[in-house]
């Protein structure tokens, strides 16, 4: 076995951030959007770009949901990256299926590299006091521990987990844990605080692939057995792995910290000290942030003129704090936000409240996402609805026919090229098309700009389910087409 093996980055894309509404949601979640300070770059970006320097590392292994698959791949390419593989779950189980499938595809070659094993959605503030305590784990893990990195705590936090180590903490190398603890009350978290050998649970871990897969075979062989069932049927699709619905289904849903880490005598913990936080809320960012000198955080279109401790973010409209305090204000789209900083938990039950009603706010934006760019809901009325789309150069919708609606397709920007059964037109700037209700039809951009249109649909029934698909060059089939339109 080697002394050196390659440091494989396995980077966990699910979850919905649902207490970062409204502007983090389930189909577009705050691990897709630029959250960290000064950064142009979002979430996941930036957590592999993190990782730049570190001895021995290898491209990267994704795992997501399958809804968000081509944000993801868009978001590597945009960096530069090439991931090593993005694996598609169908459905959420969890960490400890996750990072099963992570070592499986890991070793299926023969090869035993170190995973590290790290979420999309933190902040990191300080990312070369990161590297190095990933480096002084690496020993450990090559030895066959399993290190998990633990946050020292900077507060009595009661909303995080606690790792308890069996000897005092150091920063040159793990130390062996002796307990997990689940959220404690105000009491308990101060004393785990002046004890000196508590840390919070970050969640990141590094291990060799096959000591972890030892272990789960060990204490969850059922975690096992599942996820080489979802492998071994697994459906290539593009640039991406579709795990088998079926065999994963069947998976517990269970996390990692259960499955394996509060069970092992390999467990190892390492301290970090590096401007850390999972960014689990509106005042969890807040206390994350660079304020100004009045305590602000102040995002987009943003005016304050006597604001105190607010986190003011702006997405479109123009926004303005006058005299207020502890405020945390978020526009979108569709939907503000106004919440006392100290209430910024209870979002979640907002959205749940939403999703139970089946408001579409609980659960997506105006702006949805897909392969060949974007589209986004203008206004819409009884029989008729309008949408701005922006197809990226080089890039084509499905061919497709409507069984209850036309399109009337006005290029503002751009050249598309319109193919509608079976004749091409090209519709340049200030001209249009009309799409006839069961006419076969697609719109590829050929040129070198993004192609801008106003799309305006009439008809009976205006679901984006209505479609049928014929080709499709990102491998979508109409049997996805309920949640994959256009």
């Amino acid at each position: 076995m080697s002394d050196s093996p390659a440091l494989l980055p396995v980077i966990l894309c699910g979850g919905t951030g649902t207490r970062l509404w409204p502007l983090s949601r389930a189909s577009y979640p705050k691990q897709y959007w630029a959250l960290a300070d000064n950064a142009d770059e979002t979430l996941l970006q930036l957590t592999h770009r993190r990782l730049e320097g570190l001895p021995g590392l290898g491209s990267p292994l994704l795992i997501c949901n399958e809804d968000h698959r081509f944000v993801v791949a868009e978001q590597m390419r945009q960096i530069g990256v090439e991931p090593e593989s993005i694996l598609l779950e169908p459905m959420g189980r969890n960490t400890a299926p996750a990072v099963c499938v992570a070592a499986l595809r890991a070793t299926a070659r023969g090869d035993d590299p170190l995973l590290l094993v790290l979420a999309a959605d933190h902040v990191i503030r300080q990312p070369e006091a990161f590297r190095q305590a990933i480096a002084a784990g690496i020993p450990s893990a090559i030895e066959g521990r399993l290190v998990t990195f633990g946050i020292v705590p900077t507060a009595p936090e009661t909303g995080y987990g606690y790792i308890e180590s069996a000897e005092p903490l150091r920063s040159d190398r793990p130390v062996p844990i002796a307990r997990f603890v689940e959220k404690p009350d105000r009491a308990d978290a101060e004393q785990f605080l002046a004890s000196g050998r508590f840390t919070w649970n970050s969640g990141m871990f590094l291990f060799r692939a096959s000591a972890m897969l030892a272990e789960l075979e060990r204490l969850s062989p059922e975690v096992v057995s599942c996820c080489r069932s979802a492998i071994e049927h697994d459906t290539p699709d593009l640039q991406f792995l579709r795990l088998d619905r079926e065999a994963f289904a069947k998976c517990p849903s269970v996390a990692l910290d259960v499955a394996v880490m509060e069970r092992t005598p390999l467990g190892a913990v390492l301290p970090l000290q590096a401007g850390w936080s999972d960014v689990g809320s509106w005042g969890a960012l807040w206390e994350s942030a660079e304020r100004d000198r009045d305590g602000n955080v102040l995002r987009g279109r943003v005016i304050s003129q006597g604001s105190r401790n607010c986190y003011l973010r702006s997405e479109h409209r123009l926004l303005v704090g006058l005299g207020v305090e502890n405020l945390v204000v978020v526009e979108t789209d569709d939907a503000v936000l106004v919440a006392h900083r100290d209430r910024s938990q209870q979002v979640k039950a907002v959205v749940q409240e939403l999703e139970s009603t089946g408001a579409s706010e609980g659960r997506a934006h105006r702006r949805i996402y897909r392969p060949w760019g974007h589209y986004d809901g203008v206004v819409e009325g009884r029989r008729w609805q309008v949408k701005r789309l922006m197809v990226k150069a080089g890039a084509a919708l499905s061919l497709q026919m409507h069984h209850h609606r036309a399109e009337h397709w006005v290029v503002v920007s751009g050249t598309a090229l319109v193919e509608k059964n079976g004749v091409e037109e090209l519709v340049g700037e200030n001209q249009s098309t009309y799409i006839p209700l069961g006419a076969q039809h697609r719109l590829t951009n050929p040129g070198k700009i993004p192609v801008e249109l106003i799309e305006v649909q009439s008809g009976p029934y205006l679901g984006e389910d209505d479609i049928v698909r014929f080709e499709d060059a990102y491998g979508r089939s109409t049997a996805f087409a309920r949640h994959q339109a256009v």
